[in-house]
């Protein structure tokens, strides 16, 4: 049997729903092998036969197909990934196949039949791409006098002396301040701020965890001291907050402001979002802009229009999704090129435009944010963008 003819066996049977996990693995294998392009434009014909007739039957399963993607990325991890293996370790397969995914998670969004139109030729960028690789552990601390800190030249001890604070580095590379402060005290401000391409973790002053995110900064007192506690996001950032009742935590983004006493919480306040999105692990915050409040309940997520004045509630936000970020890796449920880009310029300071009509392709699945540039870049070339590198920096998405 040619591969031609074993790659059309494959894909009926998916489509009839009789693949078996042996199946779903040979495709994604065939898929990620094919550096000529020759398997997509199969996938291509294949598809351009079935999926328009089935359309016109109301023969097409569009969460057939999700989750016949989510088989077939389930099967690899059974094989790439032990069981007993910490989820903080889990650099998911897509280092190795996620652009091969890619090709079938388009396909299982419908991302390909939104006309009748006969589908574009496959498509490679214009020009070399200049491989840039994934962010690191990247940050300036910024002390009360205006000096700055580089973190991630800095070695491993005390950094700087904050009034009764120390600033210590540890060997693990977060930051941690240690000390005490008193109500005569002056109060003191610090601000971490991540780059494009960087994220960096702070231990503060009341032994509150911070994540931040690239592109990203906190700004806090370096003790805490009086009634409350009380700090200024900018991006994104992840709060594991240390419980003191007498002693509540106020997070400010934007127009928005996050009350806690002690929990766990994502906040995305990136000013290129088009909302302000606080999403609860564990515990109760209580998100408010201007007069209206709202409380949170383990896993929902408050959103506020960035110039807007009322609350919306998810009730099931998608955590992994959320803090996807945090464990090593973007996570897309049914997101546009766009919110797909965004994310990809923030994490490999790259700048993205767009020339004519935004490509309308939807996007499901996870890709680890330690592959280079150019290996996502390969990815988005399967899911049939258009692109050109200018300047070594600039990604063109033509349409």
């Amino acid at each position: 049997m040619s591969t031609s003819e074993r790659l059309t066996y494959l894909l009926e049977q998916v489509r009839l729903h009789r693949a078996t996990t042996g199946e779903y693995r040979e495709l994604l294998q065939l898929i990620s092998e094919d550096d000529s392009g020759e398997i997509v434009r199969q996938l291509d014909a294949y598809h351009a036969n079935w999926p328009l007739e089935a359309a016109a039957n109301a023969d097409y399963d569009r969460a057939y197909w999700q989750q016949a993607v989510k088989e077939i990325l389930d099967a690899d991890k059974l094989v790439q990934q032990p069981a007993t293996l910490p989820a903080r370790n889990r650099v998911y397969f897509l280092q190795r196949y996620w652009w091969a995914a890619a090709c079938i998670v388009v396909l299982a969004t419908g991302a390909y039949y939104l006309s009748k139109q006969t589908p574009p030729p496959a498509v490679v960028a214009t020009s070399p791409v200049k491989d840039i690789a994934p962010g690191g552990n990247r940050a300036v601390l910024t002390l009360s006098d205006g000096s700055q800190i580089p973190l991630d030249s800095a070695g491993n001890g005390v950094l700087a002396q904050q009034g009764n604070t120390r600033i210590t580095k540890l060997s693990n590379g977060q930051l941690a301040y240690n000390g005490t402060g008193g109500a005569e005290d002056k109060i003191l401000y610090n601000t971490m701020s991540t780059p494009m391409g960087g994220q960096y973790q702070l231990i503060l002053p009341d032994g509150t965890g911070v994540w931040l995110n690239a592109a990203s900064s906190i700004s806090y007192p370096t003790a805490f001291t009086g009634n409350e506690r009380s700090v200024t996001v900018t991006g994104e950032a992840y709060f594991e907050v240390v419980k003191n009742d007498k002693m509540p935590f106020h997070v400010k983004a934007g127009n928005t402001t996050i009350d806690v006493l002690g929990t766990h919480f994502n906040i995305n306040a990136y000013k290129d979002e088009a909302t302000i999105n606080t999403t609860l692990v564990q515990g109760a915050v209580r998100v408010s802009v201007q007069q209206q409040q709202q409380m949170l309940k383990p896993g929902q997520q408050a959103r506020v229009a960035a110039k807007g004045q009322s609350i919306q509630v998810l009730d099931h936000a998608d955590l992994s999704e959320v803090l996807a970020w945090k464990a090593g890796f973007f996570s897309f449920n049914d997101a546009d090129l766009p919110t797909v880009m965004r994310q990809l310029s923030r994490w490999y300071n790259v700048e993205v435009t767009y020339e004519g009509n935004i490509p309308q392709r939807v996007f499901t699945g996870e890709i680890g944010r330690n592959l280079t540039l150019s290996q996502v870049l390969k990815g988005l070339t399967k899911t049939r963008i258009k692109y050109r590198i200018e300047n070594g920096n600039r990604i063109v998405i033509q349409p």
